[in-house]
This record gives C-alpha cells, sequence and structure tokens, in this order.
C-alpha cells in the first residue's frame, strides 16, 4: 500500500512539475473556465504516460512549494466530468491527505490519472477548447498537439522508483494512529477497528441526539494505511457500522426552514476490505429532497435576493438579517431543491459577499459540496 502523504512529499522533492505530475493552489470545479483547466491538465497527463501513472497535487504554492492546503474535496463524481468531455478517458482518483501542519479542515488533494494507452482527446468543446482538442505535456507545460500522438515511455521508471519509495511501514502506521488518538482526536472519543490484519481506520467526532436517534457531528474518519481522509465535515452528521469485512458511513443532511431542522440521509459510503491487501470504496446517494411549500419558498427566496442586494451595497444588517444570512446557503439549496433552477446560481455568485463572514463561508462551501453530491453539473 502507498503512503498518500508520502507519496506527495516525494513527488515535490523530485523536482519541479513535469511531464509526470503538475501542482496547484486549488480546483476551481464551480465554473466552465476551472472546468476546462482541469480537464485540459488530465487530457495531457494522461497522453504523455501511457505507461505509468501521473498525478496533480492541489493545495501547494507553486512557487516554493510551501504546503498550504485546500477545503477537503469528496466528490466521487469528479469521473463523470472527465467521462463527459473526454473520449478515452483516464480513470481518475482524487483524495484527501491530511498534513500535519495544516488545520484539521484544510488537506492537500492528490488526484491520481492510471496509466492508459489510448490517445485522450475533448469528444465536445468547455469554455476555450474546441471539439477533437488533444493536448500533451512538454516539461512542466501542458499545449495543445495535432496530429498523431506519440507515445513516451521515458516517465515509467522514476515513477515507479517514487512510488515504490512511498511504500506504507509498521512504523507510518503507527505514527498515524498515535498522533490521530492522542493528539488530534484526544477529547472526542477517538476509535480505531484493524481490517484484515491489514487496513486499520481511525474515527472521532462527537455524539448528537435528535428524536431518539444518536449521530456524530464534527466527524473525521482516516484510513490510516494510506494516509487518507475519508470524511470530513465540521456540520453534517453520520452513522457509522462496521463488521469484519466492511466499514460503512451514512451522512445525513441537515435541512429545514424557520428554525425546525430534520436530519436526511445523504449518502452512504461503504470500505469492502480484500484478504489480498485490496479494498474497494462503493457510494450510493440516497437522498430525497424534501418538499416545502411553493409560496413560503417564494417569500424566501425573495428576502435573500433582498439581503444579498444589501450586502453589495454595503449596507449595514439588522440583528433579524444577520440571522438571516447564516440560513442563507441552505436557504438557497432548498429553493433549488425544490425547482427554483437559479437558486444555485445565486449562490455560486455570492461567494465573494458571504465570505468574510466565517460561519456563513463554511455553511456555503458545505451547501455546495451537498449540491455537488446529488447532482454534478457538467454543463
Amino acid at each position: 500500500m502507498i503512503n498518500k502523504r508520502l507519496l506527495i512529499k516525494n513527488l515535490l522533492a523530485h523536482n519541479d512539475e513535469s511531464s509526470f505530475y503538475d501542482k496547484k493552489r486549488q480546483l476551481n470545479l464551480h465554473s466552465r473556465e476551472g472546468k476546462a483547466k482541469f480537464l485540459k491538465h488530465i487530457c495531457a497527463l494522461s497522453n504523455s504516460n501511457p505507461a505509468n501513472n501521473s498525478y496533480i497535487v492541489v493545495g501547494v504554492e507553486d512557487h516554493d512549494n510551501e504546503i498550504v492546503g485546500d477545503d477537503f474535496f469528496d466528490d466521487s463524481r469528479i469521473q463523470n466530468l472527465v467521462n463527459a468531455y473526454l473520449e478515452n478517458p483516464p480513470k481518475i482518483q482524487y483524495e484527501n491527505v491530511p498534513f500535519p501542519n495544516l488545520t484539521k479542515d484544510k488537506v492537500i488533494g492528490l488526484v491520481t490519472i492510471k496509466a492508459k494507452n489510448k490517445t485522450s482527446h475533448f469528444k465536445k468543446g468547455i469554455h476555450t477548447i474546441p471539439i477533437n482538442s488533444v493536448f500533451i505535456r512538454r516539461g512542466s507545460n501542458t499545449v495543445p498537439f495535432e496530429g498523431e500522438v506519440e507515445k513516451n515511455y521515458q516517465n515509467t521508471e522514476t515513477v515507479i522508483d517514487i512510488e515504490n519509495n512511498s511504500r506504507n511501514s509498521i512504523e507510518h502506521t503507527l505514527d498515524g494512529v498515535i498522533d490521530f488518538m492522542n493528539f488530534r482526536h484526544k477529547d472526542m472519543a477517538p476509535k480505531y477497528k484493524v481490517f484484515k490484519e491489514l487496513f486499520v481506520i481511525c474515527w472521532a467526532g462527537v455524539p448528537k441526539k435528535s428524536r431518539e436517534k444518536t449521530f456524530l457531528s464534527r466527524v473525521d474518519i482516516e484510513l490510516i494505511n494510506e494516509q487518507i481522509k475519508l470524511f470530513y465535515s465540521a456540520q453534517d452528521v453520520v452513522t457509522i457500522t462496521f463488521n469484519e469485512d466492511s466499514f460503512t458511513i451514512i451522512e445525513y443532511v441537515p435541512l429545514g426552514l424557520n428554525d425546525k431542522t430534520s436530519y436526511y440521509p445523504l449518502e452512504q459510503q461503504t470500505i469492502h476490505f480484500e484478504e489480498n491487501g485490496y479494498y474497494k470504496i462503493d457510494r450510493k446517494i440516497l437522498f430525497q429532497p424534501p418538499e416545502f411549500n411553493r409560496k413560503m419558498l417564494f417569500h424566501i427566496y425573495n428576502s435573500n435576493i433582498a439581503l444579498l442586494n444589501k450586502l453589495q451595497k454595503g449596507l449595514t444588517l439588522t440583528d433579524r438579517e444577520h440571522k438571516d444570512l447564516e440560513n442563507l446557503p441552505s436557504a438557497f439549496m432548498i429553493c433549488y431543491l425544490n425547482g427554483f433552477e437559479e437558486a444555485k446560481q445565486k449562490l455560486i455568485d455570492a461567494k465573494p459577499l458571504l465570505k468574510p463572514f466565517a460561519q456563513v463561508y463554511l455553511s456555503f462551501k458545505e451547501s455546495l459540496r451537498i449540491l455537488r453530491k446529488m447532482k454534478y453539473d457538467v454543463q
């Protein structure tokens, strides 16, 4: 098993950006421009590495490799975006990797692009990238290419050496368990479970009872062997079950209006562990959006638009309006789920207005994360 934190360190130490890896300060998949840039790099790295994995490291300063971190990003449907735009798409994986110097809500993102011999190209255009475009890597640059891509196998030995030097060890596993249990989450009743005598999962959370059911909030769950954060949320709640072969997380989303909140099952994630040292993750969306009175939603939607207009003009908010602002992200999300199609874009456009309000901005990021889970927009 590869220790992903060690892999990231070895990639950053090996060289500057190269034909087998790229680094980004952050990903922006909320806009067509951001999606286009991401897809362009995926296409280029796939075409330039037909026989070995290639990587994108997210949350690193470009000029000095400083590890600054990015938000937890758990959209397993990112593969859908790649499949929608690329012909011969590579298989990709996005993983969240915690680092000791980062706050608990920040991680380094690791995008793994699996080796694929067929040439990837754009089967439809996006932003400024036209249909049938092909990209490759020349050193650290992603460039367009015309004609037949000549397969390059020169990176294979280098990448395999880096991956082999990033293999996990008993020491790394023990260090990870001790750090999780005794330092980062010592006040949250942390627990661990060993599967197949190979895999160690640690988790911690604050018990929260609602209507006779106990949930965990402020949850952190990590697969220690690979230094991967499986789940993190400062707001949503989960239930955890496990047996000798699998570990299941059901995530719930709190939704409600006028201070009346209920918990709705959002997604089930099950990690299946095999005797041969492999594991697989199955995800299933469980969410059924609650329906609210449409007349009431019209009132709430228009009130929130007026609130954003007031922020845009720099006007002072009343105490009641500050309270409404705290509920604005979830209100827009509820409106979108009940047929107000423009509500999602209104929420995205409100980002710079909400960012100065720490708790509201946290709710904003959580709402977009939930919307990504339910319906990944590839348009």
